[in-house]
């Protein structure tokens, strides 16, 4: 049984092999269909494609037009400006600062208030300073006493010199008169007419008389002398007046310089003075932003090859996305930025790497917003046309 069995086992496996494989299910039926189907789709043109879904392809048709005319477009008319988002607003803002100590009295303004050209915005305590102004016009007046208490000494004088004058005339005839009858004493001696004695009396009289003019004359020169010393100190007077006015003009711009004022139109910024508190001259007591502003843009040195004053430039502002503004380029740095920093380049040492430059341009807005705050240091971008 056991030569049967494995005689037949095999023999048996075999004939049997042939009729599973033969064997036909509806599984195997189905799966056929389904490749003959992918098969016949696969080898239909895609214009059959295209006519079954005309829709979908028609709107992707239409959207690739609308994009290629856009981007033409659009190519067409960026092509003609430059633009750089490394542009801000720019300021001249500086320090508002008191030229005079003391004690802060009032500050009238807030943060951020504008003001215009004029308007108080702190006022330091002035009476030291009316004081100050007091004195020195007290100066002043003591000045222009001495100057005319001197100016009467100087008519004084003069009438002085006139008197000494009329006394040197009176002795010069005097003296004259004296050197007539001593000649002709001296001949009447000579001829015997006369007498010895009334020879030595004329003598005598012209010998006084001279002494008289000369007497006159030294006077003369004394009061000429005093006058130069009295128009000396009129002089002097006059210096000690003007060097009286000149503290009475500077305690006067002392006294104005307590009310601090605006200089020009613009904005009150970083508000730091506070009344009650003491300040010393030059110590600042807030920051001042112009009307005056600007956008500088930084430019990169190759796209400068076209670029004018004058130009047209369309601005938006990074914090107004919704506004559109207007300008013109006005100048451009003659210079990179870093030729003018604190620390610049030096090209010359070490090694070298060639970067693109940025260059400074000033651009003027025509018309700034009313109703929205523009300040230094805001992001904008500006394209200028420059073809």
């Amino acid at each position: 049984m056991d030569a049967q069995t494995r005689e037949h086992g095999p023999s048996a496996e075999k004939t049997r092999r042939p009729e599973r494989h033969g064997e036909q299910t509806p599984e195997s039926g189905s799966g056929r269909e389904t490749q003959q189907t992918e098969a016949s789709v696969a080898k239909q043109p895609w214009q059959g494609r295209l006519r079954e879904h005309w829709i979908l392809a028609s709107f992707g048709a239409c959207v690739l037009l609308v994009a290629v005319i856009g981007g033409v477009a659009y190519w067409l008319q960026v092509r003609h400006y430059e633009s750089t988002d490394d542009a801000f607003v720019a300021a001249r803002s500086f320090s508002v600062a008191s030229k005079v100590g003391g004690y802060v009295a009032a500050v009238p303004v807030t943060d951020n208030q504008h003001v215009k050209e004029g308007h108080l915005l702190a006022r330091i305590d002035d009476r030291d300073y009316r004081i100050a102004v007091d004195q020195a016009q007290a100066q002043v007046a003591v000045a222009e006493a001495n100057i005319a208490n001197i100016d009467a000494q100087i008519d004084s004088q003069q009438a002085q010199i006139d008197q000494a004058k009329a006394q040197l005339n009176q002795a010069e005839a005097q003296l004259q008169f004296s050197r007539e009858e001593a000649g002709r004493a001296q001949d009447l001696v000579q001829k015997g007419a006369g007498t010895v004695q009334r020879a030595q009396q004329t003598r005598s009289d012209l010998e006084a008389q001279q002494a008289n003019t000369s007497r006159a004359k030294a006077a003369q020169i004394g009061t000429e002398l005093g006058l130069k010393v009295l128009r000396t100190q009129h002089k002097s007077a006059e210096a000690s007046k003007q060097q009286a006015q000149a503290q009475l003009d500077q305690a006067r711009l002392n006294l104005q310089y307590t009310n601090i004022v605006a200089a020009q139109s613009g904005r009150v910024v970083k508000l730091s003075g506070a009344k009650g508190t003491f300040v010393a001259p030059g110590q600042s007591l807030m920051m001042f932003v112009p009307d005056e502003v600007w956008i500088t843009a930084n430019y990169k040195e190759t796209q400068l090859a076209d670029m004018r004053p004058g130009q047209p430039v369309e601005i938006r502002i990074d914090a107004y996305p919704d506004r559109k503004l207007r300008g013109h380029v006005d100048s451009m740095q003659p210079g990179s930025g870093t030729a003018f920093s604190l620390l610049p380049a030096e090209n010359a040492t070490g090694n070298y790497v060639k970067v693109v430059q940025r260059v400074p341009v000033k651009i003027v807005v025509d018309d700034w917003p009313s109703d929205v705050p523009v300040g230094p240091g805001m992001s904008v971008v500006p394209w200028t046309r420059v073809r």
